[in-house]
């Protein structure tokens, strides 16, 4: 099978914003030290943002914006910035990142499940086999049996993922008139602006000016490349491939976090999390094969 050279850009594309992803949780888990959710959550967008308006206006990008498609730009930066974001960094206060990371997997499972649901694509043996595979896996990596140990942060990451699959599977059919970098830029405007009324401005702004250097770093990390960049990189892969194509490049992102939150956080190496994460993976991957043999029958 050959490959044209707009797939295979599309492809790095969502390999890259998945990487950027991947690391974000370590830079979250690590600012959560210093920075309320919150603070980071308005930091981050109000960064992108910035630096993506100033990308648009130097490379004259168009920003003018039809009202018809305000509603749908809307619900993406709800679902896509605010909701996402926030779950995902309130989570990281009661859980590692690495485990975080793990979770992301069962995002094409989702997908699948709405495909079947709003795309009519057919429900095959293999797929359920696989969702099954990929729910024990969870509950290996989250542990419920022991009630004690078990935290409130593994449920708003299981909401995340399902917030997530809804998500691209809007991006990829709302079909916005509008380059994916100028559709970026209105989503991250949208959700600073609706992270603006949970923050508490004096204490943001305390928290801000005592943030490290290193935290600084981390900040603009958040804001550039994982805010503004990879949110970019991901609409423009949906340009080119399909949702559930895209969206099997999370596979990658556990293996990414799990990485960066041992090098840098340190975090313990536990078995049970890996075979937890390898056993997700593996059921993913059967359930998207099922997807896969389902498409080509018809």
């Amino acid at each position: 099978m050959r490959w044209s050279s707009s797939v295979l850009t599309a492809a790095l594309f969502a390999f890259l914003a998945v990487a950027f992803w991947g690391i974000s949780f370590v830079n979250t888990k690590a600012l959560l030290a210093e920075l309320t959710p919150s603070t980071i959550l308005v930091s981050r967008f109000a960064i992108g943002s910035l630096f993506l308006f100033l990308f648009l206006i130097v490379f004259r990008y168009p920003l003018k914006l039809s009202l018809h498609y305000l509603p749908h730009l809307f619900i993406l930066g709800t679902l896509g910035v605010f909701i996402h974001q926030w779950l995902q960094s309130t989570s990281l206060l009661t859980i590692q990142a690495s485990e975080a990371g793990w979770m992301i997997s069962l995002v094409p499972i989702f997908t699948c499940v709405l495909a079947c649901f709003f795309l009519h694509e057919r429900f095959t043996l293999k797929k359920g086999i696989g969702m099954l595979l990929a729910l024990v896996g969870v509950l290996l990596i989250t542990n419920p049996t022991h009630l004690s140990a078990f935290q409130p942060g593994y449920i708003l990451m299981f909401l995340s993922t399902i917030n997530w699959a809804v998500y691209s599977l809007l991006l990829k059919g709302l079909r916005i008139p509008l380059p994916p970098v100028s559709i970026t830029f209105y989503m991250c405007l949208i959700g600073t602006c609706l992270s603006l009324p949970i923050v508490h401005v004096t204490r943001s702004i305390e928290e801000l000016t005592s943030l490290s250097i290193t935290g600084w770093t981390h900040l603009l990390f958040l804001g550039v490349f994982v805010s503004a960049v990879a949110y970019f990189l991901w609409a423009k892969a949906l340009t080119q491939l399909q949702a559930s194509t895209v969206s099997s490049f999370l596979y990658i992102e556990p293996l990414v976090t799990f990485l960066a939150a041992v090098y840098f956080l340190n975090e313990k190496v536990l078995l049970l999390s890996i075979v937890g994460g390898v056993i997700i993976i593996g059921g993913v991957l059967l359930s998207n094969h099922g997807l896969t043999q389902a498409k080509n029958r018809e």
